[in-house]
This record gives C-alpha cells, sequence and structure tokens, in this order.
C-alpha cells in the first residue's frame, strides 16, 4: 500500500548542516530529470526578488522564501517527512513515531512536491517555496509533471489511497488500483457534505493511525475494516473514492 500526501507550503529551516540536496539520494530516480529542470528554473527566478514574489504568490512579509529557492542547492536538508509543517503534518506527527512507525512511514508514504514530484517521505529534501500554482517562467507545472509523475505512480502498482488536494493530483494520476479519499461531514439533510476546517487534520491523523497500525492493506476491503475496527468511519464513496466521515465540530 501507498499513501500519497499533497505537500505543504510551510517548511521547517535546517537540517543536517553536513548534507545538501542529492538527487540520488531521492526516491523515483527517473525524475531526476525533470526534477533538475524545476529546481535550476525556480533558483533563477529567485534571483529577481520581485519576480519571484509575484510568481510565488507570496507577501513582503515572506520573502524569506525567495532566500530559500536561492539557495536550494546548498542549503541543509532533512527527511520530507519532519521538512513539512501545517496541520496535515502535524496530525501525522513524525517526532512522535517510534523507529519502526517511521520506517513504515519511509516506505509507504509517498509526498507529491511541486518541485521536486513524487518523493519518499524519508528523502532528504532542503525548505522551499513552491506550490502547484506557482507562475514559473517557461515552466507551467501541471504540463512539465504530469506526464513523469503519472507514469511513476502508476509504476509502484498496489493499492494506493490518495490523500492529495485535487490541484496536487493534477500534477500526476495515481495508478490504476487507487482510492481518492475524501473528508466529509453529514448534513442536516443527511447528505454528505466535503469539510475544509477539519481536511488536512483528519488527513493526518488518519494517515498516523495508518503508520503506527503498519499493515500493508492491498485492496480496499481490507483497509475499510481496519479502519472501521480502528474507530474511523470509512465508507464508500463515488467510484473510485472513499468517505472518511467526521464530525463537523
Amino acid at each position: 500500500m501507498i499513501v500519497l500526501l499533497p505537500p505543504s507550503e510551510t517548511k521547517r529551516d535546517g537540517g543536517d548542516q553536513g548534507a545538501v540536496l542529492d538527487w540520488d539520494r531521492l526516491s523515483f530516480p527517473e525524475l531526476t530529470q525533470p526534477r533538475q529542470a524545476v529546481v535550476s528554473a525556480v533558483s533563477e527566478l529567485a534571483g529577481d526578488t520581485e519576480a519571484a514574489q509575484r510568481a510565488l504568490g507570496i507577501s513582503v512579509k515572506q520573502l524569506f522564501e525567495v532566500e530559500r529557492n536561492r539557495t536550494l542547492a546548498t542549503a541543509p536538508v532533512m527527511p520530507a517527512l519532519e521538512r513539512y509543517t501545517g496541520v496535515l503534518f502535524d496530525g501525522l506527527d513524525a517526532a512522535t513515531m517510534t523507529t519502526d512507525e517511521r520506517s513504515f512511514a519511509h516506505e509507504t508514504v509517498v509526498v507529491h512536491s511541486a518541485l521536486f514530484g513524487p518523493i519518499g517521505a524519508g528523502d532528504p529534501i532542503p525548505a522551499y517555496r513552491l506550490s502547484h500554482n506557482s507562475k514559473v517562467p517557461g515552466l507551467p507545472l501541471k504540463k512539465h509533471w504530469r506526464a513523469p509523475a503519472s507514469d511513476v505512480l502508476a509504476g509502484l502498482g498496489g493499492l494506493q489511497l490518495d490523500l492529495r488536494s485535487e490541484a496536487y493530483a493534477q500534477l500526476g494520476a495515481a495508478g490504476e488500483n487507487s482510492a481518492y479519499l475524501r473528508v466529509v461531514t453529514a448534513g442536516a439533510d443527511g447528505k454528505r457534505v466535503a469539510l475544509s476546517h477539519f481536511n488536512k487534520k483528519s488527513k493526518g491523523l488518519f494517515t498516523r493511525a495508518l503508520v503506527r497500525a503498519g499493515i500493508r492493506h492491498s485492496t480496499v476491503d481490507s483497509l475499510l475494516e481496519w479502519a472501521n475496527g480502528a474507530g474511523f468511519q470509512l465508507e464508500h464513496g463515488a467510484p473510485g473514492e472513499l468517505d472518511l466521515v467526521v464530525e463537523n465540530a
């Protein structure tokens, strides 16, 4: 089983001061060339602060993000699972994982980055700023990533649980045996309503529970049986989708 996560716009500073970005240490080496193209373009863009600010859609208070992009090749790195912060990754809570849990996460969790494409949770990466909708001159991210990322995900095989946002899913299609997870609640009329506020938190907590259980589900039925026994209300949704039903409180 593979769990596909979106990245986070926010990143933790620092990392291993004795290590920098090494293409050979990233999962899916077939993506090295498209990765290098994006990193090169983003680094070059960072040479013009005003242009980079516009392209990234950031405020003056966030100009430190431009410096991050300027130093991608020389900045310290840390595992992706620890680099990303924010609501989803707070719920995942990598800092409290045991050695076995961390190992399982590194083998099963894939984060779909706009800068690097799909990467393993244990891949060492620098802090950066690039979102699915960033406007990199001459390099439309959706067009650049869709084919190579889709090929990589198709080659993984097995059950893929897709927790990415719809925007990041457009950067590459999940494999044939995949299920797209939506976080929903029951409205007053009983109809399912997609949630926004609790969406990321619920996905983080659900992934944390999957990692803690350490079970490699090969089918949706196996995943459903485990989830409902673990205290989650996970149900079939629209074709190809699963609904994680939570209380809107």
